[in-house]
């Protein structure tokens, strides 16, 4: 199965500084299927019209198209069509939640409550949304072993607690959240439940009703589709009373010209010209994971994840960070070699065909949490194979043997 499904990828053809290229930083944007790049320059060469506009064929069938990608993507995630919001991004989609929330719920001396493993993109747009509304922020701590502490959960959750903000998997450090565990707590206090799920998604089953969150976001371009198109899942009875965040072209009901009414969800959070190719190339994306099933590519993910942790864990000169069990993690390791740079390692790296993640990873707080500047992270998906996973740790000793 390795051998044909990395055939799909025409970027795997390529070489880098003279050598096959090994890309192992799917964390931050995965590669593209043929079927996914052919979806979305069809949808130009043959459509190309605006959608929800036209009343005329090729109109018509850009809005069908476009509908087709959300009822693909809602049964992904077991909903339905119309709780599923297209974005640009898992950012774009937290900002509208953060906003939308902040015009709802919060108010002068409530409670947002993240996690310390954020991903900026779950951190800052709560951060503008206490300062505007004159509201608090806390964060859960983080446990040596890299989990949610779940006491110091209980202890700060009250009734003050108007939102639950946390990742589904942590993007440093691998870590699986007890997502449905948090939920159930953060509604008997009465309180939201957003989750990031851009770490999640893409890799491994996820029915959004059993997890339990009310919003939920992700990116179709860490899921084998395209830049430029997210999605923010909320439940019914939760969307329906949430203000939009851009307003403009057909998201409104009716408009004169002091007042208007917004459409129904999720038409109302989708003003002016949508990604309609994005959305038709991620409707692809989630036809291809689905033909290959959540399930094996899970399997897939952990199974390259438990090589890369025996072999850096064997590693004296390495730092692993997050749980030591590959069933608690997504297919991402964060890890640091002793008194190397993490830009120096992926950089050397590099040179060897292989690419990986150096830096913060967009978790500046975590990283001081750690005590540490950066990391270096490795992450898979489906086109990643074990021969690889060696190629890397070898490459791995040789950065040591050069700078160590």
């Amino acid at each position: 199965m390795e051998i044909k499904i990395r055939d799909d990828f025409p970027l795997l053809q390529r070489t880098v500084h003279g050598v096959p290229l090994v890309y192992l930083d799917s964390a931050a944007t995965s590669l593209k299927p043929e079927a996914v790049i052919e979806a979305e320059a069809t949808f130009y060469r043959e459509v190309g019209a605006n959608v929800r506009r036209g009343a005329y064929e090729l109109g018509a069938e850009a809005t069908e198209r476009y509908e087709s990608a959300r009822a693909k993507v809602a049964s992904l995630l077991g909903a339905r069509p119309d709780e599923a919001v297209f974005t640009r991004g898992t950012t774009e989609a937290l900002n509208l939640a953060a906003w939308a929330l902040g015009e709802t719920v919060i108010g002068p001396g409530d409670e947002v409550l993240v996690t310390e493993m954020e991903h900026h993109a779950n951190l800052l747009p709560w951060q503008e949304l206490v300062r505007r509304k004159q509201a608090r922020l806390s964060a859960v701590a983080v446990t040596a072993e890299g989990e949610l502490d779940l006491e110091d959960f209980r202890r700060k959750l009250s009734p003050r607690t108007k939102v639950v903000a946390l990742p589904h998997v942590s993007n440093v450090l691998g870590t699986i959240n007890p997502v449905p565990e948090v939920a159930t707590a953060a509604h008997e206090a009465g309180a939201v439940v957003v989750l990031d799920a851009a770490q999640s998604v893409p890799h491994m089953p996820v029915d959004v009703r059993e997890l339990g969150a009310d919003l939920v976001a992700f990116s179709g371009h860490k899921m084998l589709g395209p830049t430029g198109i997210g999605v923010l899942w909320g439940r019914r009875e939760i969307l329906k009373d949430l203000p939009p965040l851009l307003v403009g072209g057909e998201m409104v009901h009716e408009v004169w010209l002091d007042r208007a009414t917004w459409d129904d969800p999720p038409a109302r959070f989708e003003g002016g010209t949508p990604p309609i190719a994005q959305a038709v190339g991620l409707g692809a994306a989630v036809d291809y994971l689905q033909a290959i099933g959540m399930d094996e590519v899970r399997r897939h993910g952990q199974e390259l994840t438990a090589l890369v942790l025996d072999g850096l864990l064997f590693r004296p000169y390495v730092t692993v960070y997050g749980p030591a069990d590959p069933g608690a993690r997504g297919a991402l390791v964060a890890f640091s070699l002793a008194g190397i740079h993490p830009h120096d390692v992926a950089t050397l790296l590099d040179r060897e065909g292989i690419a990986i993640r150096g830096g913060h990873h967009c978790a500046q707080p975590l990283h001081r949490k750690l005590g540490i500047p950066a990391s270096c992270r490795v992450s898979f998906h489906v086109y990643n194979t074990i021969d690889e996973v060696r190629l890397f740790l070898e490459a791995l000793d040789g950065v040591w043997k050069a700078l160590g």
